[in-house]
């Protein structure tokens, strides 16, 4: 039974035919379909169309999925915030992410051991932050799905080696970062007429003050930076000073934690929910369910602002520490 086609379709064919792209060809297709009279003449064709339809969109989707899966630098964030460390070569990102967390890192003393992204959870307290290894910064080669890495992040973390010229391996990071688009938040304001520009919080980390003979460097090293610049020194060999180092990245990541409790019940202060300074009881009500944003009505809160078990309303602005009965 001849099939009685249209020009439309014929059009819609040849436009086919010369598609680069699988979209294009799905729109192709799709179109193709739509003008194909329905009667018994054109049930084959419609079938073959159909499959060819189907078969796309699988290719699509197996691409698709494909993708996700090959790049290293597709790094969900968990916990508390998503820190990537950064640095030149040998600066002991890998020494440090292996001692505070629970991933294993290649770590070595000679140079360029890192290729790949390592993700880590390390433990605060009664929260965990997410610290990424990567390898090192290097001007001979820029990784661009590193840079798309790191303009997701929450916070850089850009250790320095206290001990073989701190400031320059500074100033080249920063460079090599700024070439990226990547600036620390404290500068945005010399990019502001740039567009693209990434600002993200930056903590500095002077590693290898291994003891107090090094503190010497360290003095040297605060001088340089004057107090333009967030820093804290540690030793990822000893240990000295990692306390410091994680409080100083919760106040770096600028969050909260706020505790839940039921009436006649006792807080659970093991498991906090962790919020962004300034967030508002209405935000965290949200966040412990998406209804509740909308039927909250009041709350009830303990904590260092108010008297216990006072009555608040839904733009009160939560601080840390507080526990809250949400009135439903």
């Amino acid at each position: 039974m001849p099939t009685n086609l249209p020009p439309e379709y014929y059009e819609a064919e040849k436009r086919f035919r010369s598609s680069k792209t699988p979209a294009e060809k799905l729109a192709c297709l799709d179109e193709m379909i739509s003008i194909v009279p329905k009667h018994k003449g054109t049930d084959k064709l419609r079938a073959d169309l159909r499959k060819r339809l189907s078969k796309l969109k699988s290719a699509a989707r197996a691409k698709k999925s494909l993708g996700r899966h090959e790049s290293a630098y597709h790094i969900n964030k968990e916990g508390a915030g998503q820190v990537v460390v950064v640095g030149m070569t040998n600066v002991g990102k890998s020494a440090l992410v292996a001692r505070v967390t629970n991933a294993s890192p290649e770590v070595a003393d000679f140079p360029y051991t890192t290729w790949k992204p390592t993700p880590g959870m390390m433990p605060v307290e009664n929260i965990q932050i997410q610290l990424i290894d990567t390898p090192p910064l290097s001007k001979e080669y820029v990784d661009p799905e590193m840079m798309d890495l790191i303009r997701r992040c929450d916070l850089v973390l850009l250790m320095v080696d206290l001990q073989t010229d701190p400031w320059q391996q500074i100033e080249d990071s920063l460079v090599l970062l700024e070439a990226q688009r990547i600036v620390p938040l404290r500068l945005k304001d010399r990019y502001r007429d740039q567009r693209g520009i990434r600002s993200l919080p930056f903590l500095i980390l002077a590693n290898k003050n291994d003891d107090p003979q090094t503190d010497e460097n360290l003095e040297i090293f605060r001088e340089l930076l004057a107090d333009n610049w967030p820093m804290v020194s540690a030793s990822v060999k000893t240990g000295r000073n990692l306390d410091q180092l994680k409080a100083a990245l919760v106040e770096r990541l600028n969050i909260i934690r706020v505790y839940t409790k039921s009436p006649g019940r006792k807080p659970d202060l093991k498991a906090p929910f962790v919020l962004q300074k300034g967030s508002t009881m209405a935000d965290f009500a949200g966040k412990v369910h998406q209804d509740f944003a909308h039927k909250l009505k009041s709350a009830k809160v303990w904590g260092p602002a108010v008297f216990d078990g006072q009555m608040v309303q839904r733009d009160y602005v939560l601080q840390e520490g507080d526990i809250v009965e949400l009135q439903i």
